[in-house]
């Protein structure tokens, strides 16, 4: 099939499929999606230097709190939210959480940016810590496994994660103009696999619009040769003049062992046999590193992967997982639940690192990922993705841009035009005779195809190098105002009693699972790894 009839018949398919939800029940099933936002932030001392001291006491256990963990590091936390249908009331929630947290971190704060600056030395950063229960010690583990393999810089670096599931009552709806020669919970599973292929296609558009990593603090850096030809501005501020997102650039998130990995998107069963086959791959590189060395730990194993966990992927497949259950076992037990979109840098004009204008974007782009036909990738379709999603995280904004779409250049701005009319489409719908937020939110961001200046991108090189500003001390002055402004933030007796009863109980938790007898760590790892050989059947 030709490039134009084969969009064609993809615009046919998501055309006909809105028309089908073009009424009532048809659009409140669409708004029932349910969301849940998880953002990192580093702790910062009032020098602008990473705070090197425990996980704060008032904050809780991180091992065992429901909304304030950390990730890599003891100073990097990760404020999770409960999912929401509601919009406002997930923001609301995620502020609070800001609200606490800032209040109880004696007078620290957090860096309003993806990209950490006044580390200092690198051996220097604090690994998390999650006590002394085995699964406690496993987290740890992996993540000194992690250093040793990445280094702690790479690490340390912070995004937002966008959680993202539609309404049963849309499922019932489009499984029922289905043959049903599969079942629903198959074909859900295969419809959100669908919609991951359309997003890796399109990933680039999240980076274009909502990446705000084009400069950089030059410690980052040090004395690295990253083939970057960056230019220079400040004290120290290093930047490419048309990159959106260095965070997803080979500065970040990236793991030259993955590239031999041959994950399949194209249903769950392949993709459950991709994961299991890495987990279980040997690496000669990790191998050197040595996994347990003169008695103690250095990694989980040798693998290209230690864990699941560790496969760098702009999106994820989920399912919640069950006590001691992995995150494969989840999906071969019951399906795809929601995805996790992981392309997202921290917004530094939102004092919570992302704002409902983002969030609507995020919506109508997904359902329509989820509501257009979807191809099977290959070879080809692998290469195009990774050169466009290259291609836009370091030179983005750069005018005349060109991409590559099913084997033809394209215009950066063309396709994106292309792109928001059906994005339009859904809006209006969504929207229906009760207001105009989602139309308001794509014209914001529409706005911004013609005028790259209005990305996130191109309004933090506005700020740093066209108004003469250090992007240390940029960010040193966000990190200030927002630390203000969340100190002052009001929250009731009732929401900041919860918080702290969380922190206690969260606490109590983990020392019970720690007072618990258990078997040795050595005898815990073999167990947690024994079983990985095991074929996956997805929906059983």
């Amino acid at each position: 099939m030709s490039e134009s009839l084969q969009e064609n018949s993809k615009l046919n398919s998501f055309n006909e499929t809105v028309d089908y939800l073009s009424n009532a029940q048809g659009r409140e099933s669409l708004l029932g999606m349910v969301r849940g936002i998880e953002r990192e932030a580093l702790r910062i001392e009032s020098t602008g230097h990473l705070a090197m001291d425990s996980h704060p006491q008032k904050l809780g256990s991180a091992l065992t709190h429901s909304r304030i963990t950390t990730d890599y590091s003891e100073s990097l936390l990760e404020f999770i939210t409960p999912v929401n249908t509601n919009i406002d009331t997930l923001l609301e929630g995620l502020t609070q959480t800001h609200a606490y947290s800032v209040k109880n971190m004696n007078g620290q704060t957090l860096w309003p940016v993806s990209m950490p600056c006044y580390v200092g030395d690198e051996k220097d950063i604090p690994i998390a810590r999650y006590g002394s229960s085995n699964n406690g010690q496993m987290k740890t583990l992996y993540r000194k496994g992690l250093t040793h393999r990445y280094g702690a810089l790479m690490q340390i670096i912070a995004g937002v994660h966008f959680n993202f599931s539609v309404s049963e009552q849309l499922w019932d709806s489009l499984y029922e103009r289905t043959d049903k020669s599969v079942s629903r919970c198959e074909f859900i599973s295969e419809s959100y696999f669908g919609m991951i292929r359309n997003y890796r296609r399109l990933v680039w558009v999240l980076p274009y619009f909502f990446g705000s990593s084009p400069a950089l603090c030059g410690s980052f850096i040090k004395d690295k040769n990253v083939g970057f030809d960056f230019k220079k501005t400040g004290k120290g501020t290093l930047y490419l003049p048309y990159a959106t997102s260095l965070r997803m650039s080979d500065l970040g998130y990236t793991n030259k062992e993955q590239e031999r990995l041959n994950i399949s998107y194209n249903s769950l069963p392949e993709y459950l046999q991709g994961v299991g086959e890495a987990i279980r791959m040997p690496s000669a590189s990790f191998e050197k590193i040595g996994v347990k060395v003169d008695g103690e730990y250095r990694q989980l194993n040798s693998n290209v992967l230690q864990i699941e966990n560790e496969f760098y992927s702009p999106i994820r497949a989920k399912r919640v997982t069950k006590a001691g259950e992995k995150p494969s076992e989840a999906l071969s037990r019951a399906g795809v639940e929601y995805i996790e979109v992981r392309a997202l840098d921290v917004n530094p004009y939102s004092p919570i690192g992302i704002d409902a204008s983002q969030v609507r974007f995020l919506d109508l782009f997904l359902l329509y990922c989820l509501l257009s036909s979807s191809e099977k990738s290959d070879c080809a379709a692998e290469q195009e993705i990774a050169a466009n999603l290259q291609a836009v995280v370091v030179e983005g904004r750069k005018p005349g841009l060109e991409l590559i779409k099913n084997g033809q250049s394209i215009s950066r701005t063309q396709w994106l035009n292309d792109i928001f009319e059906p994005l339009s489409r859904l809006a209006k719908l969504l929207d229906g005779d009760s207001g105009n937020a989602y139309q308001q939110a794509l014209s914001q961001w529409q706005a911004a195809i013609d005028d790259p200046s209005l990305t996130l991108s191109g309004r933090v090189l506005d700020d740093v190098v066209n108004q003469g500003q250090d992007h240390s001390s940029w960010v040193k002055n966000l990190a200030k105002n927002y630390h203000s402004y969340l100190t002052d933030y009001p929250l009731s007796d009732a929401v900041e009693a919860g918080y702290v009863e969380e922190a206690k109980a969260s606490i109590a938790k983990q020392d019970a699972a720690e007072a618990q007898p258990s078997e040795s760590f050595d005898e815990f790892l073999a167990d947690y790894f024994a079983d990985l050989s095991k074929p996956a059947a997805a929906c059983r």
